[in-house]
């Protein structure tokens, strides 16, 4: 459940300072939204290390995954354009990827 709720987190600080960085230079809102956007995306950094994990690259590969539905989450909620079959198929594709990824038993 916790290493969940870091992913969950992760993605949600990730999508936020990414779409600061797209609201200032493709939407014309202020350059100040640069700040919260920058700070945003130090803290995604930081909790990506919180992963129970002794290899950062399987903790990032495995984020990908929730970083994908949280993106089509965002698009849904956020930008009010709703998800076709297509994104969602995509979206649980990319789940069981990060799940085999993270969970698969090591030896």
């Amino acid at each position: 459940m916790k290493l969940t709720l870091v992913y969950v987190m992760a993605a949600l600080a990730e999508i936020a300072g990414c779409f600061a960085f797209w609201a200032w230079l493709r939407m014309g809102k202020s350059v100040a939204w640069l700040i919260p956007g920058m700070v945003s995306l130090a803290a995604f950094a930081w909790l990506l290390t919180l992963v129970p994990t002794d290899a950062a690259g399987r903790a990032y590969a495995a984020y990908g995954g929730i970083y994908i539905v949280a993106s089509l989450l965002w698009l849904w909620i956020v930008e009010r354009h709703a998800p076709d079959r297509w994104d969602l198929a995509g979206g649980v594709v990319c789940l069981a990827g990060a799940s085999l990824i993270l969970f698969a038993p090591r030896g």
